[in-house]
């Protein structure tokens, strides 16, 4: 073989120019390889972003995701509690964070699907500002009776609270909050009269009010309440949910005792900013989906009153616009409006 040999006395200014093109093209796929490989996501922490504060539901369940999320990105998922506005601060934080993947948000259900209608302005919008990554759980609400009310089934409230028109109340903790919304749903569905009583302080107050006797139902979540049916001091009646909780299998659901399609789920899920690349949307999702499979992270959060789910993107998005136009239409039907 011809050794090929450059007698730089010959070089021409053209030939100058193409070896240091040809350089140049050298160190810059080295570079982009090099940063390739680098650049892998992740290659740092990702900022898991709470909107209420510690201690919180979505708090907890927050914690029982980020530990197997970290061990399958291979990176630390560190948790930012953000609370304020009703979780709207720190939602509205992620909205602007860059589409990375490095920032996510565990948002739900007041925030994605209630506020939008709740309030004249928001500080974001749902369908633009966002792209959805997974379901990562349901929490189911009860409904449950004081001891004074003469009921044990749906049906048989139905007829009670219809024979006393105007004449009942139900409470929740403040208007616009997943309680209210649950009973002006209640009252729509199965045409009642009833009187929303909200307190502010609290589900808690509301139960000492139905135990006294002066608040005769509600809808709240199923751990908070179960205690209170479990000892005897409220009766649980159902639970607005579409299948019965592994928490209380003997309770039926409200579909079951006639009132088709009623759901009522507090609900969280992780998206990221919009824009966020498709492969990192992938990439999550599939962590997600997988963790939720694990049974040390389904007894969790079963415990905690939570359904894993799973999915789809897609199936996420398509998710919180139902329950979006779900309760549009019952937040218009009763005129709520923010407080």
């Amino acid at each position: 073989m011809h050794q090929l040999r450059f007698n730089m006395n010959t070089i021409t200014p053209l030939m100058h120019v193409m070896l240091l093109l040809t350089n140049l093209v050298c160190v810059g796929t080295l570079y982009a390889q090099d940063k390739s490989d680098g650049g892998a996501y992740p290659n740092r922490p990702v900022r898991m972003v709470v909107p209420f504060p510690p201690g919180s539901p979505s708090d907890i369940l927050s914690r029982v995701i980020s530990d197997p999320l970290s061990q399958r990105l291979g990176r630390p998922v560190v948790i930012e509690n953000r609370a304020g506005a009703g979780g709207l601060s720190g939602v509205e934080a992620v909205a602007t964070a860059a589409p990375d993947g490095y920032t996510l948000v565990l948002g739900g259900t007041g925030a994605l699907a209630i506020s939008p209608s709740l309030r004249e302005s928001m500080p974001y919008n749902v369908a633009r500002d966002f792209a959805p990554i997974g379901l990562a759980a349901t929490m189911p609400q009860m409904l449950v009776v004081g001891l004074q009310v003469p009921v044990s089934t749906v049906n048989e409230l139905i007829a009670y609270v219809k024979a006393r028109p105007g004449q009942l109340n139900y409470a929740s903790g403040g208007p616009g909050s997943v309680a209210h919304l649950a009973g002006e749903m209640f009252k729509s569905a199965a045409g009642l009269d009833a009187t929303h009583i909200p307190y502010r302080a609290g589900t808690p107050a509301a139960v000492t009010e139905i135990i006294a006797g002066r608040i005769q139902f509600m809808y709240s979540g199923i751990t908070v309440l179960l205690p209170y049916v479990k000892s005897g001091r409220i009766k649980g009646i159902a639970v607005a949910a579409s299948a019965r909780s592994a928490l209380a299998p003997n309770l039926p659901t409200v579909i079951e005792s006639g009132l088709p399609d009623f759901t009522v789920e507090v609900w969280v899920g992780l998206l990221a900013p919009a824009k966020t690349p498709p492969a990192v949307i992938a990439r999550v999702n599939r962590d997600l989906v997988a963790l939720l499979k694990a049974p040390e992270v389904r007894e969790r959060m079963l415990g905690q009153g939570a359904e894993p789910v799973g999915g789809t993107p897609d199936e996420f998005r398509a998710y919180i616009a139902r329950e979006a136009d779900k309760w549009q239409r019952i937040i218009r039907a009763a005129n709520i409006r923010e407080e």
